[in-house]
């Protein structure tokens, strides 16, 4: 036999990946006129290694994509990695200060230099970790989003937005982090909850509330409601004077929609210069802004006495003195609210306004199906129209709150890895002058050397929003400067084949940072929308549905530790079976333990079939249903074929494998393969075996191959590379009788198991031509001793079968059996009256705590659906008398 007893999975997955690679199996053939399918991998940032997230999404986007090729479409599946700026920037920073030094004391080259052999080490282990999960992706055409031709898009998507007046530059509020010294976007933040105090202030005639009084030092405006009843007398402009932490100032009541009624006093100072709200009241009513707190965190001159003291230090502080003028007038100590941390850095966001270039999302500058709309607009409508659907759909609610609520995008930032931006300064006598292209100013005029770019790059979302259309140009024609965009699209074939893609597919915690973003950026650039499907997958939390954190080390499960001992197969399974889109779940060992004993079970089944099958196994052969069993088994397959196929076309994955699961598991070993030992036919076992292998390709792709290798199938064939199967007709009404078979043999194991009696019992019947057709394979399925006609007899008759036929069971074992079940039967009626005198007593139910009364009435329910099954199987163990 060729198959071992053992399935050892690292025994044979690397050389069948090798075998699908020398194959060129995943790569795709843009001249092939068959249907397209494309899918665009989402970067991985370079700077990790490959976790359960990343399993997850590789797991699911493989399942499409060859399901796609047995499909027989010419299918992409295109990898790249990211090169994920702040957080490579990050990790370089650190270890230069651990040797004692900063970016500065280097300089950019040697810290760009030092940063690209930092990410290529890491990319090789990200890639070769994918390559573990059995990814099939076409590596031919991996890409990196710092690589020339998409340096080129990048660059081409800034010079046009800019010259449609969609980027521009200017001061604006931005989300700074004082410890790495840079913008950072909403993506790249995290929310933690912080207990702190909530002071409430006397300002004039008013009291306001606050956590932060050390941005308080400029404020001189009081904002409320224009619907609050309460200030009603006080009217937007009016003025007053008012003690303040530095003496007195004139305050400004400005009436705004923005304020909520509902907390504190409903009446608020603002800090424009450090406060989204804020700053976007101010912008409206035209107000003043001032600057309280540096770029690193520490006050102003503006503070006075203050100034220059770091501002946790100098909360408290700031607290005394106001406490000293007697303008404290409440301090709440248990006051719990968001704090935004820089999810790379770990330092706390101080929102500033500051000179930057953003991309203005409400200017009607884009054209769009014969319309001039603005970039939110198209966001929108793509969805309005069914341009591209999301799954699950639900999220269209989410998406579509955020875009109605989406500030202009800050994309510049203060680091140096990464696309730096195509702008240059020169000061003139007229101020600053700006050129935005796609080179530095040269020409012959005077004074054109004295250009200088601007040393911020640009949001990594900013680059990777392109990432659909722009890793399908062709790299040659790229560095082509005298093409122009739209002739580089001409000339660029996967684009021209693959563009839009079929789906992408992501976490929903994304849908803003990236799904969105690649609709705006892509719309704008090509006038088509970047894929057609957006497949939202949910997080893989740890065991105690906790998000895995590295502040808790023993919660996060490296897949790469996991493969060795359970399979790639496994951890695959393991990780769609039992989910839905957009939700999360939660690792579960016992499940994987269950995967790999799936695994397992289909090993055994292979073994078995090449047992019966030997040397012939490889013949051709009919496929000629002879037994009810035969017809069963393939009319069971046939749906599944269909049912299967249809749920992956569907994204329905786990329900697809479960469909799968029970075939194999249920239909095919516990009850076909038992079949076959009392009557073989040679080609159904052979094409069902064939089949299932097919089938599960997708989900367990390494397995499967290899069964399909070792059998040797076909001489040279791929299982890869064969198509879907092809369901073979069944009689359904033979079929039918393979279901009664199922039927009685059932019931006889378990009557047999439950009354403990031994299994080489007698099933009788009387003149049925069913059962003596049948008999032979009911007696082995049901381990009895035999299945025999007679005139007529006595014993315990089954309920379930439509035939009359029963067991040689004496009445002493069924009365010793019915009454274990009346004695379970009258205990059970103990608790249930115990428990209606508990819940009849008004006296427990008006007093008793309201989880107690609930847990008493389900203890009931409980207690009434057991009585209900045991009676059901007391009526069933009958004897005639």
């Amino acid at each position: 036999m060729n198959l071992p007893k053992i399935y050892e999975p690292h025994l044979y997955e690397s050389d069948i990946y090798d075998l699908w690679e020398r194959s060129d199996a995943f790569t795709a053939d843009p001249s092939s006129d068959k249907e397209r399918f494309s899918i665009a991998m989402p970067p991985p940032n370079e700077t990790g290694t490959l976790s359960l997230g990343h399993s997850l999404f590789l797991t699911l986007q493989d399942i499409m994509t060859r399901h796609a090729r047995q499909q027989g479409k010419d299918a992409l599946w295109l990898p790249g990695t990211d090169h994920a700026a702040l957080a490579v920037n990050a990790i370089v920073e650190k270890q230069l200060a651990e040797e004692g030094k900063s970016k500065h004391d280097i300089g950019r080259d040697a810290f760009l230099e030092r940063t690209r052999e930092f990410v290529g080490n890491s990319r090789e282990t990200m890639v070769s970790q994918m390559r573990a999960m059995g990814a099939s992706a076409d590596w031919s055409r991996q890409r990196y989003t710092l690589e020339p031709t998409l340096s080129r898009c990048v660059n081409e998507t800034f010079v046009k937005m800019y010259g449609a007046d969609l980027i521009y530059r200017g001061n604006r509020i931005v989300n700074w982090d004082p410890n790495l010294e840079t913008n950072v976007s909403d993506d790249e933040m995290e929310h933690v909850e912080e207990t702190t105090t909530f002071y409430t202030f006397k300002y004039g005639p008013f009291e306001i509330g606050t956590a932060r009084p050390e941005t308080k030092f400029g404020d001189k405006y009081v904002v409320m409601h224009p619907d609050d009843e309460r200030y009603k007398d006080w009217q937007h402009g009016d003025t007053f004077e008012a003690e303040w932490i530095n003496g007195p100032v004139t305050a400004t009541v400005i009436k705004d929609e923005a304020i909520d009624m509902e907390f504190g006093t409903g009446v608020m100072t603002i800090t424009p210069w450090h406060d989204h709200t804020d700053f976007e009241i101010a912008e409206r009513h035209n107000l003043d802004k001032e600057q309280i707190i540096d770029f690193h965190g520490k006050l102003l001159p503006i503070a006075k006495e203050f100034a220059g003291i770091p501002i946790d230090e100098a909360r408290p502080k700031i607290v005394e003195k106001l406490r000293d003028k007697n303008l404290v007038i409440k301090e709440d100590k248990n006051y719990t609210h968001t704090l935004a941390i820089n999810e790379r850095g770990k330092g706390k966001i101080e929102p500033q306004i500051r000179l930057q270039w953003f991309v203005d999302v409400n200017k009607p500058a884009v054209k769009w199906k014969g319309k001039t709309c603005s970039l939110k607009q198209v966001m929108r409508q793509v969805i309005d129209d069914s341009d591209i659907t999301i799954t699950p759909a639900r999220f269209e609610k989410t998406y579509f709150n955020w875009i109605d609520n989406l500030r202009d995008w800050c994309v510049s930032r203060q680091i140096w890895w990464g696309h730096r931006i195509p702008a240059w300064y020169r000061e003139t006598e007229d101020g600053t002058e700006t050129h935005v292209g796609l080179k530095p100013p040269g020409d012959d005029s005077e004074g054109w050397h004295e250009w200088t770019q601007d040393p911020d790059t640009l949001d990594t979302w900013f680059s990777s929003s392109l990432w659909t259309w722009s890793t399908l140009l062709n790299a040659e024609a790229a560095q082509d400067e005298t093409l122009d965009f739209e002739e580089l699209l001409k000339r660029s074939p996967d684009y021209q084949a693959y563009h839009p893609t079929n789906v992408m597919e992501t976490g929903w915690d994304i849908i803003f940072f990236w799904v969105a973003r690649m609709v705006l950026s892509t719309t704008f650039m090509t006038g088509d929308v970047p894929f057609k499907q957006v497949y939202l997958h949910g997080m893989v939390r740890a065991e105690d549905g906790k998000k895995m954190s590295k502040s808790r080390p023993e919660s996060i499960i490296d897949p790469m530790n996991v493969i060795p001992e359970y399979g790639s197969d496994a951890l695959r399974l393991a990780l769609i079976w039992g989910i839905s889109p957009g939700n999360d779940q939660s690792w579960s060992y016992a499940k994987i333990q269950s995967t790999r004993n799936f695994c397992n079970k289909l090993w055994n089944i292979a073994r078995y079939t090449e047992g019966k099958l030997g040397d012939d196994f490889t013949q051709p052969k009919k496929v000629e249903p002879v037994t009810p069993a035969d017809h069963w088994m393939l009319d069971k397959l046939q749906h599944t074929i269909k049912k299967t196929g249809s749920r992956i076309e569907a994204m329905e994955f786990s329900e697809a494998f479960d469909e799968l699961y029970h075939l194999v598991w249920d239909d095919f070993a516990d009850w076909y393969v038992e079949a076959t030992k009392n009557e073989l036919n040679p080609g159904v076992l052979a094409y069902c075996l064939e089949s299932i292998l097919k089938l599960l390709h997708s989900f367990a792709p390494f397995i499967t191959e290899t069964i399909w290798q070792t059998l040797a199938w076909e001489k040279d064939s791929l299982l890869i590379t064969s198509s879907w199967p092809k369901a073979v007709k069944a009689d359904s009404k033979k079929a039918q009788q393979f279901d009664e078979v199922k039927t009685i043999v059932g019931e006889v194991r378990y009557i047999t198991a439950a009354l403990r009696v031994r299994n080489n019992l007698t099933l009788y019947y009387k003149e049925n031509d069913f059962l003596e057709e049948q008999g032979e394979l009911i007696k082995k399925l049901a381990r009895l001793g035999g299945v025999r006609s007679v005139e007529d007899g006595s014993g315990l008759f089954l309920t379930e079968t439509k035939h009359t036929c029963w067991l040689d069971i004496d009445k002493a074992t069924a009365k010793r059996y019915s009454s274990e079940l009346a004695g379970k039967i009258a205990e059970v009626d103990g608790q249930i009256q115990s428990l209606d005198a508990r819940l009849n007593n008004k006296s427990y139910t008006a007093k008793a705590p309201k989880k107690l009364v609930e847990e008493s009435k389900q203890q009931r329910k409980e207690a009434t659906d057991k009585r209900e099954k045991l009676v059901a199987e007391l009526d069933r163990f009958r004897l005639d008398d």
